[in-house]
């Protein structure tokens, strides 16, 4: 049952968090060329499709942590400091993005904003990949791995 809850929690991570890390990244210069031009209607749906691949996917993601915990808990590791590392690491990913990437990229998709709210969500987008990235690294390289790697 553990190699299962494993690889689900595994393919979750990269069906879910990759596609929002990557829209997410594309956001904000997809932003700054609709700004720049307001009556390109390609620019205007670029930004709007990029905003709804990171809702969706962000909903998703939700699976990442259910299986990281079912996986955890069968592999009896929930006290590891790696893990409980991650664990912290994964609720700030999500709290950057819930308070500070969605929020940002929803007035631009309102046609708020300005270039400056592209720079500042760009920051915030970068964040929000630098810790999904070092979440990404502690589940690899563990310490006390039993994969020798």
């Amino acid at each position: 049952m553990t190699k299962f809850l494993l690889a689900v929690h595994v393919l979750a991570a990269i069906v879910a968090i990759g596609p929002v890390t990557v829209a997410a990244s594309m956001f904000p210069p997809a932003a700054r060329r609709a700004l720049a031009a307001p009556d390109d209607a390609h620019a205007a749906a670029s930004v709007r499709l990029l905003h709804r691949i990171c809702q969706v996917y962000a909903a998703v993601g939700l699976a990442v942590p259910v299986f990281g915990f079912a996986t955890a808990g069968a592999m009896g590791v929930m006290g590891d400091p790696w893990l409980i590392t991650s664990i912290v690491l994964t609720v700030l990913a999500a709290g950057v993005l819930l308070v500070l990437v969605l929020p940002r990229q929803e007035v631009l998709v309102e046609g708020g904003g300005a270039q400056e709210t592209t720079v500042r969500l760009a920051m915030f987008t970068g964040v929000f990949n630098l810790l999904w990235a070092t979440v990404t690294v502690l589940m690899i390289v563990r310490p006390g791995s039993t994969t020798g790697a």
